[in-house]
């Protein structure tokens, strides 16, 4: 551990306060600026993706450069392991970002900023995680072990809906928080702009759908973090490292599903990939844990995990494009709806 490793709330971290206060007020500048973008609905041109997706490509690849170099591999390590696996993660978050954009019907010069509301509200709820989390690691002596089940169980489940075929949907009537949302105020049937609330002829108040979808995003997101956080608490126990690893994974998504948003159909395998690699890092928490109780229980380097991450994705991801390449005609065009 480098020598200007900041120790807080107990927890070895390279996150000075300094850090911490230039990561915070950039994150918010790229938000604002996503936002900023925005303002003006319209429809993004895939060259317009490309660009922003290329810049939070680049961005957090050369800060994990700046890591590498100001406080060594093994920090570097940790974050570029991190950032993968929650990249990975959040490409699992586009499919249903996609499944509530296409169940909403939501106008395609909307859908970006549906998903910036969701990438704020995830941030906010990422940071709680992550603090919680921190809290937990610091207080609590099997806080590894539960991390672990979590894991292993989010795993399990991944992989028992990919084997039966179970596809992920959305019931618009049953979503708790559409229903909620409903008793309080009246719902438009048609959107006004990205206005979340409109004015009846009554002159009275109502939401409008662009309402209940971002209410629908935020509370997906809440699961997500669930899952999220604990992954990547699995690569570090750096707070700090959690936090960036988590917010630039974040901020590249609007842009990412853009880009993705024809290829996402087809990695039909993704959900056994993403089974396999929170597995993977689950037995990596628990055997953490015991190796705090039992010396000699072997532990799984971090750099070990990285060629497991890296090898697992590339895997799903050939085999996901050569079964939709062989698929008939008619079967490919049920894939692609998914």
């Amino acid at each position: 551990m480098s020598d200007i490793t900041y120790l807080s709330a107990g927890l070895s971290s390279v996150g000075t306060p300094t850090l911490w206060a230039v990561t915070l007020v950039g994150v918010l500048v790229l938000l604002v600026l996503d936002f900023v973008v925005t303002r003006r609905p319209h429809e993004v041109t895939m060259k317009e993706a490309l660009g922003w997706s290329a810049f939070y490509v680049a961005l957090p690849l050369a800060f994990g450069g700046w890591v590498w170099s100001r406080y060594g591999s093994q920090q570097g390590v940790e974050y570029l392991t991190g950032y993968l696996v929650e990249k990975s993660l959040s490409v699992d978050n586009l499919f249903v970002f996609m499944l509530l954009l296409a169940a909403f019907a939501v106008p395609s010069a909307l859908a970006q900023r549906v998903l910036l509301y969701g990438i704020a509200g995830a941030l906010v709820l990422r940071g709680v995680f992550i603090a919680l989390g921190a809290a937990a690691l610091q207080t609590l002596d099997f806080a590894f072990l539960l991390f672990a089940i979590i894991l292993l169980a989010t795993a399990v489940k991944l992989l028992r809906d990919a084997v039966s075929g179970h596809e992920q949907t959305v019931d618009i009537a049953n979503m708790r928080s559409v229903r909620l949302l409903r008793k309080f105020m009246p719902v438009t049937d048609e959107y006004d702009g990205p206005n979340l609330t409109t004015r009846l002829k009554d002159g009275r108040r109502a939401l409008t759908p662009m309402a209940l979808v971002v209410v629908a995003v935020l509370a997906t997101d809440v699961v997500f973090a669930v899952d999220s956080v604990p992954a990547v608490y699995g690569i570090t126990e750096d707070p700090y490292l959690v936090f960036a690893t988590n917010a630039f994974a974040l901020l590249g998504l609007r842009a990412l599903y853009f880009v993705l948003h024809a290829a996402l159909s087809r990695l039909v395998h993704l959900s056994y990939g993403l089974a396999v690699i929170l597995a993977f890092i689950g037995v990596k928490l628990g055997l953490h844990w015991a190796h705090g109780i039992w010396s000699g229980v072997p532990e799984i380097p971090t750099l070990a995990s990285l060629g497991v991450i890296i090898g697992v994705l590339v895997i799903v991801t050939l085999t996901s494009l050569r079964a939709t390449r062989k698929a008939e005609p008619g079967t490919r065009e049920v894939i692609e709806r998914r």
